[in-house]
């Protein structure tokens, strides 16, 4: 018997670290000393946020824009959170990237009043989104419709607590036997990707499938 999958949607609630930099020697000690949770905020949960530009996370956005170090910005751009085990291997990288900035150009200008980077954390609360779905044919639906924080949930923040993969994959392969289609999702780089874009790859991808279940049928 199938187990219906159970979108769920994500929220948070942001509090203040009582932390803030007004130069990268006050970024690094802040990086440094702020909370795991501090970090995946900034970075890994940089994703959901609507006015994402060309950065990848909130210090390459500050670097950038704020006290104007382009090419720190994009070296901080390039770092991939998903890429290590957990946020102290993340941490490091930051840290060793700023470091070697630093060694280059020891007397970073400051940031104009108002223009501090303040370091912050979410409390972040789950809850059903009140749709369950038992086949393809109704997750493409869902997809296409669902809340952008059950994506960011169920495609981002999954590869936490499963180990690198998504939700999606993991119910198209022990609950449907799609492990083809479960390894095509599995290759979409959410790094690479905003939510949105994820949305539509994944839509095509059922698109797909739909169809050719279909054909098979008859």
């Amino acid at each position: 018997m199938t187990i219906p999958f159970e979108f769920k949607q994500y929220t948070s609630i942001i509090k203040s670290t009582g932390k803030k930099a007004k130069n990268l020697h006050d970024l690094r000690e802040g990086i440094s000393a702020v909370s795991k949770e501090s970090i995946f905020h900034h970075t890994y949960q940089y994703s959901l946020k609507a006015h994402v530009l060309e950065y990848t996370n909130d210090f390459a956005q500050w670097a950038g824009e704020s006290i104007e170090e382009r090419a720190l910005s994009e070296i901080l751009s390039n770092i991939d959170p998903y890429a290590f085990k957990d946020i102290d291997g993340l941490r490091k990288e930051l840290l060793n990237v700023i470091d070697d900035y630093l060694k280059n150009f020891p007397e970073p200008r400051d940031a104009v009043s108002g223009n501090e980077f303040y370091f912050n954390e979410a409390v972040t609360f789950i809850f059903p989104a009140g749709i369950r779905v038992k086949n393809l044919a109704e997750f493409l639906m869902a997809i296409k419709y669902i809340d952008a924080s059950s994506i960011y949930y169920h495609f981002y923040e999954s590869r936490r607590r499963l180990g690198g993969i998504d939700d999606f994959s993991k119910w198209f392969e022990d609950e449907l036997g799609k492990k083809e289609l479960s390894e095509k999702i599995r290759l979409i780089d959410p790094f690479m990707h905003n939510i949105e874009k994820i949305r539509e790859h994944i839509s095509e991808l059922l698109e797909a499938e739909v169809k050719n279940d279909m054909e098979a049928i008859k």
